[in-house]
C-alpha cells in the first residue's frame, strides 16, 4: 500500500531524536534517517531507510526534520555538508534543534534559493515529552509552512505558531531562560530548607500544593531528592541555551542578571567535570560551593 503521508527524512537520531523518529513511524510516515553516528539508526533499519549521509537523506524528501544539537551541528549538516544544496523544489525543513533566531533566518534563506520552505520549530518538554509525544512545538514560519508542517507535528506533540521564521527560536530561549532560573531556584530553596533541618522531600511535596508549584520543582525536584542526574537534558545543552539567552539580549540591548548569574553557575558545574550530568544537576555545583550534599541534610530519626 502506497503511503499518502508525505516522506520525512530526520537527520539526528539522538535521545530527542529516536522517540521522535519512533512516534513518526508509529503515525505512518515513511522516512530516510542519517545519524553521524550510523549504528544509532539501527533500531530502526527495519521500518525506514538508512542514508549514508544528510544529502542523500534529503533527495527524495518531501519534508526534512533536524533534530542536532546546537547551531554549529546544524549548519555543518545543511551547509557544510552540502544537504540544502540537495533539496528537491517544494521540500519542507523544519529545524527543531535549539540555534540562534538569526541562524535560523539564514538557513530559510538558503532553503528558499532551493524553493523550498523552512519552519524553525524548537520543542519543550524533554525526553519524556519526546517518547509520550507530547513535546510543546513552537513554530516560526509562514502561515502556510505552518500548516504544510502540522500533521507531522500532531505525531509529535502540540505545536504553537509564534511569529515569522526565527520566533519559534525565541521562544524556546524564553523557555530555557524559565527552566534554567527555576532550576537554580529550586537547588537553592531544597538546599536552604534541608540545611536547617526540614526533610526536602515534604518540603517538596507541600510546596506542590502551593503558588510555587511548578514542573520543574515536580520533576527535578524529584531528580535532586533522588539524585538521578542521568541525562534527560545534559548541562552542557543548558549552558549553550543560557549563551544564547544572553548573546540574544545583548543584540538587542537587555540586561537579564538572572539569566547572567545562571549562565555563569552552569559554567562552573561543567568546569568542574559535570557536562553530561542533567540540567537538575545543577544542584551539584550548589552543593560544592557549600560543602554539603541535600541527601545528607533533613534525615533526622524517625520516630518511633
Amino acid at each position: 500500500m502506497i503511503s499518502t503521508h508525505p516522506h520525512i527524512a530526520f537527520l539526528g537520531i539522538g535521545l530527542m531524536g529516536a522517540p521522535m523518529t519512533r512516534n513518526l513511524l508509529d503515525a505512518g510516515f515513511p522516512m530516510t534517517l542519517w545519524n553521524r553516528t550510523a549504528s544509532k539508526c539501527d533500531p530502526f533499519a527495519g521500518e525506514a531507510t538508512i542514508a549514508g549521509t544528510p544529502a542523500d537523506a534529503v533527495r527524495q524528501a518531501d519534508v526534512v526534520i533536524t533534530m542536532l544539537e546546537n547551531g554549529d551541528v546544524v549548519e555543518d549538516v545543511l551547509v557544510g555538508q552540502g544537504t540544502v544544496d540537495a533539496l528537491k523544489p517544494g521540500a519542507l525543513v523544519i529545524d527543531m534543534s535549539s540555534v540562534q533566531p538569526s541562524l535560523a533566518r539564514r538557513h530559510a534563506e538558503l532553503a528558499a534559493k532551493q524553493d523550498a520552505g523552512y519552519v524553525d520549530a524548537p520543542v519543550s518538554g524533554g525526553t519524556v515529552g519526546a517518547a509520550e509525544a507530547r513535546l510543546s512545538i513552537m513554530a516560526g514560519g509562514s502561515e502556510a509552512d505552518i500548516e504544510r508542517a502540522r500533521p507531522v507535528f500532531e505525531a509529535l506533540g502540540k505545536c504553537t505558531h509564534i511569529g515569522p521564521v526565527g520566533a519559534g527560536q525565541l521562544a524556546k530561549l524564553a523557555n530555557q531562560a524559565i527552566v534554567g532560573i527555576t532550576i537554580g531556584a529550586v537547588s537553592e530553596a531544597l538546599l536552604l530548607a534541608a540545611k536547617g533541618g526540614a526533610d526536602p522531600a515534604a518540603v517538596r511535596e507541600a510546596l506542590m500544593g502551593g503558588f510555587a508549584s511548578s514542573r520543574i520543582l515536580e520533576l527535578h525536584g524529584q531528580r535532586m531528592i533522588d539524585r538521578d542526574f542521568a541525562p534527560g537534558a545534559p548541562a552542557r545543552i543548558q549552558l549553550k541555551d543560557m549563551r544564547m539567552i544572553l548573546d540574544e539580549a545583548r543584540a538587542e540591548g537587555l540586561t537579564l542578571p538572572l539569566a547572567q548569574q545562571t549562565h555563569n553557575e552552569y559554567q562552573s558545574l561543567i568546569a568542574n567535570g559535570h557536562s553530561d550530568v542533567d540540567h537538575s544537576g545543577l544542584l551539584l555545583e550548589l552543593e560544592h560551593l557549600n560543602g554539603t550534599l541535600l541527601g545528607s541534610l533533613g534525615r533526622g530519626p524517625k520516630e518511633s
